[in-house]
């Protein structure tokens, strides 16, 4: 039976990559609501619908790819909608989809904000590595990445049934 423990270099390594997404996000959503009122899931939206070529996305495969619950994205929609930076419609070949669509308003506010977005990401992440070191860091994360992509997302799970049926 494998050892179910970390050896100290994993636990280090683990230990780091949770501190330094933790500060790099909190910076990064201080920056997104000074400059736009945007949370960081709403600035993930806009930016994921802003470098699509039709500007859409299905509600479902959004949530797949910021990894976010089919709920938490149909509220965090809604507040988009509501202020003017998507629009929601169903899908044309599906009625039971939904698409979302970036507005112009939501362009501009993404123009608005990445600037300052890059800035953070740039220096706080970025700054400190030389270019051979991110190229590493790329090449480390990208299979962890597909190794916990490669499992179902939750928004393709089944949805449980209230009453137990």
């Amino acid at each position: 039976m494998p050892d179910p423990s970390l050896d100290p270099a994993q636990l280090g390594a683990y230990f780091d990559l949770v501190e330094v997404t933790s500060l790099l996000r909190h910076a990064v959503e201080q920056q997104l609501r000074e400059a736009g009122e945007l949370s960081y899931v709403q600035f993930q939206l806009l930016a994921r619908l802003g470098d699509s070529p039709t500007g859409s996305h299905r509600m479902t495969d959004l949530a797949d790819g910021v990894v976010y619950s089919r709920s938490g994205l149909t509220y965090q929609a809604g507040l988009l909608e509501k202020a003017g930076l998507v629009v929601r419609a169903p899908a044309p070949d599906d009625e039971r989809s939904v698409t979302i669509t970036i507005t112009d308003a939501g362009r501009a506010l993404l123009a608005k904000v990445l600037p300052g977005h890059i800035e953070v990401v740039s220096g706080l992440l970025f700054e400190p590595l030389s270019r051979a070191d991110v190229e590493t860091l790329a090449g480390l994360l990208a299979p962890v990445r597909d190794h916990m992509r490669s499992t179902p997302p939750r928004s393709a799970a089944p949805r449980r049934r209230k009453g137990g049926a």
